[in-house]
């Protein structure tokens, strides 16, 4: 009997390349095998993959085992591809896509536009703007559940990590369809209690004895989010965050000056612009993977945001 090539796994040996099947793995031992040729730390991987970090290691020996041969060689810098591994990972990047294909094509058969949609995007877009949108997009598909997901790192779609990604910058991937959807601004922002207490800067150089709230620089993975940067580089900035939430309550309760975009700061009218002649503005792109362009309820969540996007232009570009 032919069997597949899903069903198979090219093993390199001496220099003979000999096809085994069916496979003596663990079909789950190749996905922790492709995440620590990316990722190169044990640690890491097991962060993602949410395991104890013994379990990544005694996956990739198991697969050593099943495979008999050395997939990684082990630095100070990390796990490195041994030959065989980098020979191994050419089949396993095929088996993942193929994988990843088969799960898209699920929803093919579905003509109504009911289901589930895992949309992914940076926290200050998810809470601030498309959050208090969800009950609107309820009304309006009532057979659709959307599911919210808020990441500070670039998000994958051919990996399937979510269904429709919203980001700041035109992704590169291939194989995806890239729509853009409009821009915000961002400026800089107080509270009224700060400013009665500090006073209003004047100029760009009077900026230089006022307090900022800004990211933690070494935890960015997404250079478009370094709003406050494009404006100015802070002297003195007394309190950092991962979380545009807790930037914004901070600033909120009379802690400094931040730069958020003008939808987030439109949450609370004690908020005052500095200078805005002095803001910055971002891109705003949908995108989704070509294997479910075609899907109706992806179709659907895709021109719900574009419309609300586009309707919401005043605020997004809103100087104040």
């Amino acid at each position: 009997m032919k069997q597949s090539n899903e069903a198979l796994l090219v093993r390199q040996t001496d220099n003979l390349d000999v096809i085994t099947g069916p496979p003596a793995y663990n079909w789950n031992d190749i996905t922790y095998f492709l995440e620590l040729a990316r990722h190169a730390k044990l640690v890491d991987v097991a962060k993602r993959l949410k395991v104890d970090h013994t379990t990544v290691s005694r996956r990739i020996r198991e697969l050593e085992k099943a495979l008999d041969c050395k997939l990684f060689k082990r630095t100070k810098s990390g796990f490195l591809l041994t030959d065989a591994g980098w020979q191994i990972l050419e089949h396993a990047e095929a088996m993942e896509k193929n994988a990843i294909t088969v799960s898209h094509k699920k929803g093919f058969e579905h003509t109504q536009g009911g289901g589930a949609v895992r949309v992914a995007t940076m926290e200050g877009m998810g809470s601030f703007y498309l959050g208090p949108k969800m009950a609107n997009f309820k009304e309006q598909y009532p057979e659709i559940i959307l599911e919210l997901v808020t990441s500070s790192r670039w998000i994958n779609l051919s990996r399937q990590e979510a269904d429709i990604f919203i980001s700041f910058s035109k992704p590169d991937e291939k194989r995806l369809k890239v729509k853009k959807a409009g821009n915000f601004r961002i400026s800089l922002f107080a509270s009224q209690a700060y400013l009665n207490k500090r006073g209003i800067p004047s100029s760009k150089s009077d900026l230089n004895r006022h307090d900022f709230v800004d990211y933690i620089d070494d935890l960015i993975q997404i250079h478009a989010v370094r709003y406050l940067h494009d404006i100015i580089k802070p002297r003195r900035v007394v309190f950092r965050s991962s979380s545009q939430i807790a930037q914004y309550s901070s600033v909120a309760k009379g802690l400094g000056i931040a730069a958020l975009p003008t939808f987030v700061a439109a949450q609370n009218t004690d908020l005052v612009p500095i200078l805005p002649e002095l803001s910055t503005s971002r891109e705003i792109w949908l995108s989704v993977h070509q294997d479910l362009d075609h899907v109706p309820r992806i179709g659907l969540v895709i021109g719900f945001f574009m419309s609300e996007i586009k309707k919401d232009t005043s605020l997004l570009l809103s100087k104040s």
